[in-house]
């Protein structure tokens, strides 16, 4: 009966507060009862620490050209990957990253994954590895190469360092195995915080969610190729078709309140497309505002050409010297530029063209945001359109 098999990292805490490297190690087990109860392998374990403090974080994946396994994992500041025929047997063979990419902290959960690049018969490998600290903003994020991988060893395109997401709130993020090959999508989900504060977070019950899911997509600019992402397109299930409304294309100057209808802010997929070719505009973006004057903003500098979150009024932030702050992330538009928001409670998810650049952000404010605003600097902005629903629970 073919199994499901699970690798893991055993993390043994006494070896850990003696002083020992070895303390992590790798090991596997296997259900026949599709996940619900699960059986340790007994020589245990599969892949044992070579004397490294940090081994951890294992991604494994079949390789259709070698006709092997291959796993990737985190090695203190870089990764290590290796190859087995039966799981159980794992030969090292390569290294990757000393001197490659940010290294402002360990390298965590690694992934790697072939993508096709969108309009072109050509297909690259994509490794994402999660860095703490180091991120674009200071604290926890997510790097990502692409280049070619043999089953034995990782070449990258470029030595650059590229984020999958420019916010502060996405960290340790992977990709699903075993997506059908009729859906053929690679998707990707993250974890929605930051350790320069997750352990003070002002949650109850829980602490931390997960980023929505991400289709993730490959493309190309003069040989430079680059990840996209979105929403997965099951999201869209979720928008209620009562709470629905359309906003025509306007001018606004200054600081211009528009109505979001029965549509709850706090609940909500908020799209917006913006005309940005007339450059008088030195910067324009959006409020979310509530009776407490909390401002949580997102906006674009023309001057600039770097997008910017603040929410340093935007509510409850006295948990963490580290949390209020301005988010930026450099990015040159067209003269179009479309923002695609998903709000949940504590959580901002900006999507800027498509996914070109994608920014995460958590929030707290005390009471509920029931304000929009538009707000352009230095001349009139100019609205194409916006378009904004109301997001029904997953929950019973």
């Amino acid at each position: 009966k073919p199994p499901m098999v699970a690798i893991f990292t055993y993390h043994n805490p006494v070896l850990e507060k003696s002083g020992s490297k070895i303390f992590q190690n790798q090991g596997i087990a296997f259900s026949l009862d599709k996940g619900r109860t699960w059986t340790k392998y007994s020589a245990h374990p599969v892949l044992k620490n070579p004397g490294i403090r940090d081994f951890r974080d294992p991604k494994m994946f079949w390789n259709d050209k070698t006709e092997k396994w291959n796993l990737i994992m985190a090695v203190y500041d870089r990764v290590h990957i290796y190859s087995s025929s039966n799981l159980k047997d794992w030969t090292f063979e390569s290294e990757f990253g000393m001197s490659i990419g940010a290294h402002g902290g360990v390298w965590e959960c690694p992934d790697l994954f072939p993508l096709k690049v969108e309009g072109a018969d050509i297909t690259k490998w994509v490794m994402l590895v999660s860095i703490n600290p180091g991120g674009p903003n200071s604290g926890s994020a997510t790097q990502y190469f692409t280049g070619e991988f043999d089953g034995h060893k990782f070449v990258p395109d470029d030595t650059n360092v590229k984020w999958i997401d420019w916010g502060r709130d996405n960290y340790a993020g992977v990709t699903w195995s075993n997506i059908p090959a009729s859906d053929d999508r690679r998707i990707f989900i993250g974890w929605m915080s930051n350790w320069k504060y997750a352990t003070g977070v002002p949650t109850a019950v829980w602490r931390s969610a997960t980023t929505i899911p991400r289709e993730l997509s490959l493309k190309a600019d003069n040989n430079h190729y680059f990840l996209t992402s979105k929403p997965v397109r099951e999201i869209g299930d979720l928008r209620s078709k009562s709470d629905t409304v359309s906003i025509k294309q306007q001018s606004f100057t200054g600081e211009k309140e528009i109505s979001s209808g029965k549509v709850s802010l706090m609940q909500s997929e908020l799209f917006f497309s913006f005309n940005i070719s007339d450059k008088s505009v030195d910067s324009l973006g959006i409020i979310l505002e509530n009776g407490l004057n909390e401002r949580f903003i997102i906006g674009y500098s023309v001057v600039l050409k770097q997008f910017y979150i603040d929410r340093r009024t935007a509510g409850n932030s006295g948990f963490s010297k580290e949390f209020a702050d301005i988010s930026t992330a450099p990015y040159v538009p067209g003269a179009t530029l479309k923002l695609h928001l998903l709000v949940d409670a504590s959580s901002v998810e900006l999507f800027v063209d498509d996914g070109r650049l994608v920014m995460t952000t958590l929030v707290f404010p005390i009471e509920k945001f029931t304000r929009l605003k538009l707000f352009s600097k230095g001349g009139d902005g100019l609205l194409n359109k916006a378009v904004f629903w109301g997001i029904e629970k997953i929950w019973l």
